[in-house]
């Protein structure tokens, strides 16, 4: 089946993106979120995004108004029945993201696929919610997804070969480079190797050894990464990694994973508000 309609549930940093990567490449857009101003916000990143593109010359402004054209927004789920596939981007909670299928499981035909964005979690775990587990996968996209080229599609242990084949292929219509992640392990292949080093970034940072000033211009200049560690970290939101560095502790039951104290501190400080302490080119 051709795919011409993306549902995406989920208008946040990424969820957003997706969307507005999905209606550039000139794909019928429906994005779903709870609330009409998580929505509306959504529209504003789309828009100051693709305002830079214009800026630079790379888009023209009608492109741009013809983009924001496809993108139905809605707070109903149902509305996603009209979708040929359905990307999944709430925030990263286990529950809610099975929540999520069970109830898409119920609207959509049952070959439509139901993909989720998780950085980390479990395909398998998430697919067991619905009664198509051959037709769940993991679509993993990069911050910012208009931009980041890859894209991991992520088996199950029951994802069909057809599944992951018709993800890839959907990849590369919207201009990206898939890989496939052959087996459901926490992590898939990015996070498994970026956290660790994440960690041994924050501790450098916690015994003194350097700044995070000089532990990002050491990684940018020494391994030649776009991005140092703290910066990334910032940028995603401190969070996030941490988050993440819990599942893959408990997950694969190693405490190489365990998140180091001064990300618990700066994750702390974040949930009482404090802007001092919220990131770590905040900690002195």
């Amino acid at each position: 089946m051709a795919i011409q309609t993306i549902g995406i549930v989920g208008a946040g940093s990424m969820g957003s993106g997706i969307a507005n990567l999905a209606a550039m490449n000139g794909f019928q857009v429906i994005l779903r979120d709870i609330q009409e101003h998580f929505l509306d916000n959504a529209l504003k990143r789309m828009d100051q995004f693709m305002s830079k593109s214009v800026s630079k010359g790379k888009l023209t402004e009608e492109q741009k108004q013809e983009t924001l054209e496809r993108i139905q927004t809605t707070t109903t789920l149902e509305d996603m029945k009209n979708a040929d596939v359905v990307i999944e981007a709430v925030i990263e909670n286990l529950d809610l993201k099975k929540e999520v299928f069970s109830q898409l499981d119920q609207i959509m035909p049952e070959e439509v696929i139901l993909a989720t964005n998780t950085s980390s979690m479990s395909i398998t775990e998430i697919a067991a919610a619905t009664n198509r587990p051959e037709r769940v996968a993991g679509m993993h996209f990069f911050n910012p997804a208009q931009l980041m080229k890859l894209v991991e599609v992520v088996r199950g242990y029951q994802t069909s070969d057809e599944t992951v084949e018709e993800l890839k292929a959907l990849s590369k219509q919207l201009s990206k480079e898939p890989v496939e992640v052959k087996k459901d392990s926490p992590g898939f292949i990015v996070n498994r190797i970026m956290i660790p080093q994440f960690i041994e970034a924050i501790k450098l940072l916690e015994e003194g050894v350097a700044s995070a000033e000089d532990i990002d211009k050491a990684v940018t200049l020494g391994l030649n990464y776009p991005m140092g560690p703290f910066t990334l970290q910032d940028f995603a939101g401190v969070d996030i990694g941490y988050y993440v560095m819990e599942y893959l502790k408990e997950e694969l039951n190693n405490n190489q994973f365990a998140p180091p104290l001064l990300l618990k501190q700066l994750v702390r400080a974040g949930r009482l508000g404090k802007k001092s302490g919220a990131g770590f080119y905040d900690y002195k």
